[in-house]
Formats: C-alpha cells, sequence, structure tokens
C-alpha cells in the first residue's frame, strides 16, 4: 500500500498520517469528485493483532453511521484480499492542532465544547460510545459543526463488541480515558462525557486534570482533579462548574447526557452553580486518603456496573479448526451449529479459531489468515452481521483458553469437534454445556 497504487478503482495519494494500528491516504477515484481518504490496518511483520480487531470494529461502525459529525462512508475493503476502509474527508483542523496555539478563551471554550457535545450526542442516539474521545480525534467543521474521528475503540449497542470480548485491546488515551473504562465497562454512554470534561480542562487551562503521562490511570477513580482556577485566576465560575462536573468519578453525578452540556456551555447564565464553581484547591490530604481507601474497597475486584443491562440471549460458541481447509469435520460441526442456531432465532454467534503461538512479528498476519477463513467457514450460514462475532486467539493451551474465553463471554453452550483432543478437559472445565461433534 503505497502511493500510486490502485486498489479497487481507487487511487492511492500521499500518505497524511501513520498511526499505531493502520496508516491513512488521500485517495481519489475516477469519477468521483470527492475528497476522499483511505484507512489500512496494519498487517505487517511485528504489527500487532489488535490492529486488525480495531480496525473491523471501525469498519463495522462507520457504515452504520450518518449525519454531520461522522466522517461519510464511501466503501469498505474486503478482508480477505485488502482490507480497508474509504470515507469522505472532513474540511477543518483538528481539535489538537488548534490547542498547539495554547489555552483558549472562555467563550471559545464554550463555543468548541457545545458543538463536541453536540457530536456527542448524535453518536450516543445512534447507540454507539465513541470511548477515545480526545483532541486529535475532533475535526472542527468551517460550518462551526464538529466532527469525531477514529472508531477502533468504539461500541455499538447492536453490533458485537469484538474488543470487549477479547479483552485485548487498551481502554484508550490515557489522559482521556474514564473510570468506567478503567473497571472494563464499555455500555456507558456518560464515559465520553468524562472525556469531554477532560477535553474542556484541556482547552481551559492547557493543562490536563490528571497529568501527562498518567503513570497509574486508576487514580482518577478517586483522585479530585485540580480545579482549572488554580490554572487560570479568570475563569468564569459557570465554566469551572460544567467541567468539574463532567469529571466527576461516579457517572450519577455528571451530566447523563451530552445535549445537557451543551445547553449548559450555550447558556451561561442558566448554570446551577455548586461548590464545584468556586473551588480553588484539590482536597486535603487526608480527604484524599480516605478517597483512596474508599475506592480500593469499592473497586478492589474489577468488576462490570451492575445496572448494565444482561442480554436473555443465548450465546452460542463454536470452536473452529482453520488450520485445516477441507476437512470433513469443518462440515460436520458447520452443520452442527446450523442445527443449534434453529432452536432459538435471539441467539449470539461467536466463532474462535485457536491460532498455534508463533513469533510475535507475524501475529498481525496469523490473526488476518485466520479471520478470513473464520469467515469463509460461516459464509453459507448467512448469519446477520448484529447476531456473529469473529476471534482468532494465539494460545499453548487450547483447552484453557476456549473455557476462559467462554467464561468471560457469559456464552451458553460451546460447539466443537473432537478431532483436536482437547475436547474432553473443555468439557470438563466449562462453566456451561458442551457438544462436542463426532
Amino acid at each position: 500500500m503505497q502511493p500510486g497504487v490502485a486498489v479497487d478503482g481507487f487511487l492511492l495519494g500521499k500518505k497524511i498520517h501513520a498511526g499505531g494500528m493502520g496508516d491513512i491516504f488521500e485517495v481519489t477515484k475516477p469519477g468521483d469528485s470527492r475528497r476522499m481518504i483511505m484507512k489500512v490496518p496494519r498487517v505487517g511483520p511485528n504489527e500487532p493483532g489488535e490492529g486488525i480487531i480495531s480496525f473491523e470494529t471501525e469498519a463495522t461502525i462507520v457504515p452504520a453511521l450518518t449525519g454531520p459529525h461522522v466522517p461519510p462512508f464511501v466503501a469498505a475493503g474486503d478482508l480477505a484480499r485488502t482490507p480497508y476502509l474509504v470515507t469522505e474527508w472532513i474540511d477543518g483542523p483538528s481539535l489538537d492542532t488548534v490547542l498547539r496555539g495554547g489555552r483558549l478563551p472562555a467563550v471559545e471554550v464554550a463555543r468548541i465544547g457545545a458543538a463536541i457535545a453536540d457530536a456527542l450526542h448524535s453518536l450516543h442516539q445512534q447507540d454507539v460510545i465513541h470511548l477515545d474521545v480526545k483532541p486529535a480525534n475532533i475535526i472542527l467543521k468551517k460550518d462551526g459543526h464538529a466532527a469525531l474521528v477514529d472508531f477502533g475503540f468504539a461500541h455499538h449497542a447492536r453490533y458485537p463488541d469484538l474488543l470487549a470480548e477479547e479483552t485485548r485491546f487498551g481502554a484508550g488515551s490515557a489522559p482521556y480515558i474514564s473510570p468506567e473504562q478503567i473497571l472494563g465497562t464499555r455500555e456507558d454512554p456518560r464515559s465520553d462525557i468524562f472525556s469531554l470534561g477532560v477535553v474542556l480542562y484541556e482547552m481551559a487551562t492547557g493543562e490536563l486534570p490528571f497529568g501527562e503521562p498518567d503513570t497509574d490511570v486508576r487514580n482518577r477513580l478517586w483522585l479530585d482533579p485540580v480545579p482549572p482556577s488554580q490554572h487560570v485566576d479568570d475563569i468564569p465560575p459557570w465554566l469551572q462548574e460544567v467541567i468539574l462536573r463532567c469529571l466527576e468519578p461516579k457517572p450519577d453525578a455528571r451530566y447523563q447526557s451530552a445535549a445537557l452540556v451543551a445547553f449548559d456551555l450555550r447558556n451561561p447564565d442558566q448554570v446551577v452553580l455548586t461548590a464545584r464553581a468556586t473551588k480553588k484547591k484539590r482536597a486535603k490530604f487526608f480527604q484524599q486518603v480516605r478517597r483512596l481507601m474508599k475506592a480500593r474497597g469499592e473497586y478492589g475486584p474489577r468488576l462490570r456496573f451492575p445496572h448494565v443491562l444482561v442480554s436473555r440471549s443465548p450465546i452460542v460458541m463454536v470452536v473452529v479448526d482453520t488450520s485445516v481447509t477441507d476437512d470433513e469435520s469443518l462440515t460436520t460441526v458447520r452443520r452442527a451449529t446450523e442445527r443449534m442456531l434453529s432452536l432459538n432465532k435471539e441467539y449470539r454467534l461467536i466463532c474462535v479459531s485457536l491460532v498455534p503461538a508463533g513469533p510475535p512479528a507475524d501475529e498481525a498476519r496469523r490473526q488476518l489468515e485466520h479471520l478470513v477463513r473464520l469467515r469463509h467457514w460461516i459464509e453459507s450460514l448467512q448469519i446477520p452481521p448484529q447476531r456473529l462475532s469473529l476471534h482468532a486467539i494465539e494460545s499453548s493451551d487450547p483447552a484453557e483458553a476456549i473455557v476462559e474465553f467462554a467464561r468471560r463471554n457469559n456464552v451458553d453452550l460451546i460447539v466443537l469437534g473432537a478431532g483436536r483432543g482437547f475436547a474432553a478437559p473443555v468439557a470438563a472445565k466449562a462453566h456451561c454445556s458442551v457438544h462436542v461433534v463426532r
């Protein structure tokens, strides 16, 4: 993938960004006057497998989004040949670029912040949580709107959450992630409101509330951030109120929707002021210690929030041996899976390929190869995409990997073939039913 190469009718121009998970190119297409970009995941030597998972997440979510706050979808490449995602170019600078000039006046913080809150509200109305809100992922459009980009960490309520199922991901960018993300919860849109609070703080003060680099992100479960007024003497009390309310560690104490943040930023005279508005210092040392001890008692185990809804749909996990391509057992397992799924129309299917561990340098290539084989294997069953997720997992202990993956994802039934020799230990250790296909 280099400038000058043609891919499915798109001609690659200059590379405009090289990120941790992939590269972005300008692209053109004969007969199409739109300005477009193409994101390509990295699958070469020494690339992590997380890039493929993040790319699949984004390629699933972006086509489902509409409105002025997201990049319009153009095309996506076949994972089996050349994975890529093409969207229209969004004209305007990133907030990250704007902030290189230093902190912004309160009126600009309010204007830009309200535009970002509008974008988040639109996203949340479409059942999507961004989970990586930061200045680099915010584009300030010329029409005054803000657009959000890079949905590699996002969560869609109606699609499988590949990142959460594998727990192979970094929670996001450390200075901006919410307490819920640290605890492993990805289903609460108020996480984006916390991240918006960090962005507002950065715009207003030129600093970050928890520092950078943040050596222990868990501190935001209890740490009282430095009030913005300690950095900027003349910050309006209403703006400090909005910022610190967004940064409350408990989601119930924050704004409950991004629309409410936007309203307060546009109507400062109607902001209800509390002790947050005039706060000049952090809590005292012993208050911080009490908060720390309380947080340790409350969050000791990394528990998911109890109010998260639990699906009543059965979750079926099928283990597929993608190391072979023409084995009769593949057909037998597929038929057994089809029979199981016919018994309930509200299922979720997780297909897992166990990949023998190999050189770390080739991890991304192995991930891609076996994911493509899984797609071919499941294709004939015509499973709706919102009910299906695919995973290629490397492990030197297949039975333990299957049991742990099933437990972590609350699987109700495991379907696997008898041929690879680990069916018996899986049946003995699994917390759920196991169907062995002979």
